[in-house]
């Protein structure tokens, strides 16, 4: 059994139906061979899912089981619909169509406009943003920028969930929305932007599917001639179909049975677009004899990433928490997820960017890095403390790569020496298509030394950067490709919008990093009233908050980091607290509603106590984290031993310089002030102080208790050494 790898975007070709299927695991298998009747795959992060089902249609092609003309694949983003068409054509099965849900719904509307309404098809409206500030002026309603985005996710939730908009207060009540404006105006706006539209000739996204659903359901003969077409069914990312998609794809099957679905109810996460996980969870439901394979061999991530994922959702309560998957990972051990404190928010941004300096350092490429936190509002502190380190970073969600000028100028360069061919000078001694492409790019003035610093001169230089990789991974999976082979490929991913990896440190939110994976992976923010965030009221709310917390965790292969400050700035007061979904998982935390011991897990005094905790001192209640750890007031009295925490101090400034980890990865400033007060004597007393969990005790607890009993680290008498 082969882990499939993540460093190319490209499938080597398989030469047969049986070749296929070399190198997949059991399960992943039983999916590819699993072609007759309705097939629910329960797929894991990480779990190789776009590749079992992928096989499953070459499989079915190169076996003379499936035409490839008659299978539609669809999934939800025009980046996976265009890796998983990469991937067939790689298969030998070029011929099935790979697309998002709009996609399909548009290509159809296209066609079947003339038979089915007659006249010229309205235009699509790609932003309706404008649109619908427009409506609201119309209705005399002030929208600012954050409300009319708002509100604008609203109308989008309205028309997937087919809600119009006189119906749209009483349902978005009944849905607990949390509405930015009156639902009364909401559901104003709302018509007025459907009437301005209608007025203009436009339609949106969501119409799209609605008009393709409303032509399917009144001419019974164009949707014959769609389902005489499409015969076979793949539907990836099961659990986050809206009702408006999921009554599409009803209308597709009709009464026949031949789909198969793939999805996780633990990384249902768009819920407030409409998305529901109730479709999967139903599955076997609807189709009592369908075929159900579970894959949980994660080849992703290491089994310390993947036992922590496993923790986050030990904890979790409702329906897709009792369909969870034990993920087991089948790669080699790394090192733990390390977990960090800071004072403000400004001192975490500092701290993370120090840290992947270091990774990058130890040969991490800058690429292979993410910076996720929950709102794209958080992302400016770590912009700036980047730039500071002179780390290149890219923001995900910023201008689309094959829209960039560089990367323009770049393909028009490639396109003309294609024409071009042997008659170009620059190609006359140039044989390998990678060679070529070197330089080319070179005839536009890239170097293939990137400049010094960051900032727009050193992405642009990455942008490019980037198409030579891209290159280079086509040609080692297409051998004998041309330049003309290429800017096709080129073509075929600026359509789909499928970038390549561009090197520089990954900024984004948590939703947009869904589907992505790099080496290391920084998780930040995470205190309770971010994540979960403030306005996830309900327990379904605060439970898919926990389902994002995890799918950030399962982006990560090998390095782990969670993060979060005590306070927003500096000077500011300690009162925000670590995420609630970390207890019982980072050292010093117990798991909710279990008592220090109750399991066998080390737990801190404070943490663990039922009621609230006393300050030892003057017996005030105390909140703050910072408190809770000395088990006293900040400006009570203390009996540390000023010389055992100097000498503490010392000893952590040593270690962490051997390890390569800032100090505060050995023990916090508050941990050594309360071991400095407790002056423990042995194993059990320095496990009861808050910052020392298991791990931290087996690595550093021999040479601590060895400094509180005035010893050197190693057992040696400080005056003999």
């Amino acid at each position: 059994m082969t882990a499939a790898t993540h460093s190319s975007s490209f499938t080597a070709a398989a030469d047969s139906a049986d070749a296929v299927l070399l190198g997949l695991d059991p399960e992943q298998r039983e999916v590819a061979t699993s072609l007759r009747g309705p097939v629910c795959v329960l797929a894991g992060a990480g779990t190789g899912k776009t590749r079992a089902i992928t096989h499953r249609i070459a499989y079915g092609v190169r076996s003379g089981q499936l035409m490839p003309a008659s299978v539609l694949a669809v999934t939800f983003t025009n980046r996976a619909a265009g890796e998983m068409r990469g991937r067939l054509r790689a298969l030998g099965a070029g011929g099935v169509q790979a697309r998002t849900f709009h996609s399909a719904a548009l290509r159809q509307l296209h066609y079947f406009w003339p038979k089915a309404i007659g006249g010229e098809m309205p235009r699509l409206l790609e932003r309706k943003i404008q649109f619908v500030a427009e409506a609201g002026a119309r209705c005399r309603i002030r929208l600012d920028r954050g409300e009319l985005r708002d509100v604008t996710g609203e109308i989008e939730w309205a028309k997937v969930t087919q809600t119009v908009p006189a119906d749209y207060p009483a349902a978005a009540l009944k849905a607990g929305r949390e509405a930015p404006r009156d639902m009364a105006e909401i559901a104003q706006i709302y018509g007025t932007y459907e009437q301005l539209k209608r007025d203009r000739g436009m339609i949106d996204f969501e119409d799209v599917l609605l008009l393709t659903v409303g032509i399917l359901q009144d001419r019974h003969d164009i949707a014959e001639q769609i389902r005489a077409q499409y015969q076979h069914f793949v539907v990836d990312e099961y659990q986050d179909v809206s009702p408006l998609q999921q009554r599409l794809l009803d209308l597709w099957l009709g009464e026949r049975d031949s789909l198969c679905v793939v999805g996780d109810a633990s990384q249902t996460i768009y819920s407030f677009t409409g998305a529901t996980p109730d479709h999967l969870l139903n599955f076997r439901t609807r189709y009592p004899q369908a075929t159900v394979v579970k894959l949980v061999r994660d080849y992703r991530s290491t089994p310390q990433v993947v036992h922590l994922a496993n923790g986050l959702l030990n904890q979790a309560k409702g329906r897709a928490a009792e369909h969870r998957l034990e993920l087991v990972s089948q790669r080699e051990a790394g090192p733990d997820p390390l977990y960090a404190e800071y004072a403000d928010e400004p001192a975490e941004a500092e701290g993370v960017a120090r840290r992947i300096r270091d990774l990058i350092a130890a040969g991490v490429p800058a690429g292979e890095i993410a910076v996720l936190f929950r709102i794209n509002a958080q992302s400016e502190v770590y912009e700036q403390a980047l730039a500071d380190a002179g780390v290149p970073y890219q923001l995900r969600g910023a201008e689309r790569f094959f829209e960039r000028q560089e990367v323009q100028k770049a393909i028009l360069a490639l396109r003309g020496a294609a024409r071009s061919g042997g008659n170009d000078p620059l190609l006359e001694d140039v044989v390998d298509l990678g060679s070529q492409v070197r330089a080319v790019l070179s005839s536009t003035g890239w170097t293939t030394e990137p400049p010094a610093g960051s900032g727009a001169v050193r992405d642009q230089w990455e942008s490019v950067a980037a198409l030579l990789r891209l290159a280079e991974d086509f040609a080692r999976t297409r051998p004998g490709a041309t330049l003309a082979d290429l800017t096709v490929e080129l073509d075929e991913r600026r359509a789909a919008q499928h970038a390549p990896t561009v090197q520089g440190v990954t900024l984004a939110s948590l939703h947009a990093a869904k589907g992505l994976e790099w080496d290391a992976v920084f998780l930040v923010g995470l205190t309770d009233g971010m994540l979960p965030i403030t306005y996830a009221k309900t327990d379904d709310q605060v439970e898919e908050e926990r389902r994002l917390l995890y799918v950030g965790a399962t982006r990560a292969r090998l390095h782990l980091t969670l993060s979060w400050a005590l306070s927003r700035a500096p000077g500011g007061r300690s009162s925000r607290r670590p995420s609630r979904f970390l207890n019982g998982l980072r050292p010093g935390s117990a798991a909710p509603g279990n008592r220090p011991g109750s399991t066998g897990e080390r737990a801190p005094r404070a943490r663990g106590r039922r009621g609230p905790v006393l300050c030892r001192v003057c017996g005030r209640t105390l909140t703050e984290a910072g408190e809770l750890k000395l088990m006293r007031c900040e400006d009570c009295p203390s009996d540390m031993d000023e010389g055992l925490y100097e000498r503490l101090r010392d000893w952590r400034a040593d270690r962490s310089k051997e390890q390569g980890l800032p100090p505060y990865c050995v023990f916090t400033d508050k941990t050594l002030m309360a071991i400095a007060e407790a002056a423990p004597s042995e194993a059990g007393e320095l496990a009861m102080i808050s910052g020392v969990g298991g791990r931290k005790l087996d690595r550093y607890g021999a040479d601590v208790l060895a400094i509180c009993a005035g010893q050197e680290p190693g057992g040696e008498d400080p005056d003999d050494a």
